[in-house]
């Protein structure tokens, strides 16, 4: 590509970049932490684009002033031959203009029975709050359930919010997909499922599930790590959270 269609394919990357920023599209392939990190990225390509088509310009006009021919948008050899880009080349926009008009789904059940349990140890444990049923995130509760065994659960009632797996054997999980940095090193974090379950569970759907801690546990066939179950009181569908992905595991 000549510097004209450099500048081009940087303004949409930038463009592109802050759309995505500005919108809730960055969730899906991002932590949300890392938002100002990608504005600020936007914005650089498009000052950079902005500089160099001034550039350009600046220079073509200067050549017009001294009678050169100008070879924006053209190579030339010695022998005088011309040589042009290929068209091909602007295909590599397609991929920018996907990114702008295509939200991707975030990951699901499909990911998460074919990734082992990504459950860490926490440093620690915050005191519940007071009233029932105690909304925990769903991290929380398996952290406090395999490492913590259950003590600052005992006697509570609880409700998590996660997405439904199903695997092979038939074991309805809810999950949460956590992150490191982006969607690419998402990994689930699994609570089994007993209890009072619906009778109909559809998988990827968004469940929001109050119960109590059991002892019971597995272990994940994928990388053999720990997976708590909740015995479940009651449940309801609930639509998909503004951002899918749950960070709490690493902050």
């Amino acid at each position: 590509m000549n510097r004209q269609a450099q500048a081009a394919v940087l303004f949409l990357t930038g463009a592109a970049l802050l759309h995505a920023g500005f919108t809730d599209l960055y969730l899906r392939y991002v932590k949300a932490g890392l938002r100002p990190l990608l504005l600020a990225a936007g914005v650089v390509l498009i000052v950079a684009a902005l500089a160099t088509a001034w550039y350009e310009w600046r220079n073509a006009r200067r050549k017009k002033r001294e009678g050169r021919p100008g070879d924006a948008g053209h190579g030339h050899d010695p022998g005088g031959h011309v040589h042009r880009e290929p068209r091909i080349s602007w295909l590599l926009v397609l991929p920018l203009f996907a990114l702008i008009l295509v939200a991707p789904p975030a990951l699901g059940s499909y990911s998460a029975m074919r990734t082992g349990t990504a459950l860490q140890q926490p440093y620690g444990y915050l005191k519940l709050p007071t009233g029932e049923p105690v909304p925990l995130n769903l991290v929380d509760y398996a952290g406090r359930a395999v490492y913590d065994h259950g003590r600052s659960l005992d006697g509570r009632s609880v409700r998590i919010t996660g997405f439904v797996a199903v695997d092979r054997s038939g074991t309805p999980y809810l999950v949460r997909m956590a992150l490191n940095c982006c969607a690419a090193d998402a990994q689930p974090v699994k609570i089994g499922l007993t209890g009072k379950i619906p009778p109909v569970l559809q998988p990827d759907a968004w469940l929001e599930v109050t119960g109590r801690y059991t002892a019971k546990q597995i272990r994940d066939p994928v990388n053999d790590g720990p997976i708590p179950f909740l015995r479940v009181t009651g449940s309801r569908p609930v639509p998909t959270p503004h951002d899918p992905y749950d960070e709490t595991w690493n902050n």
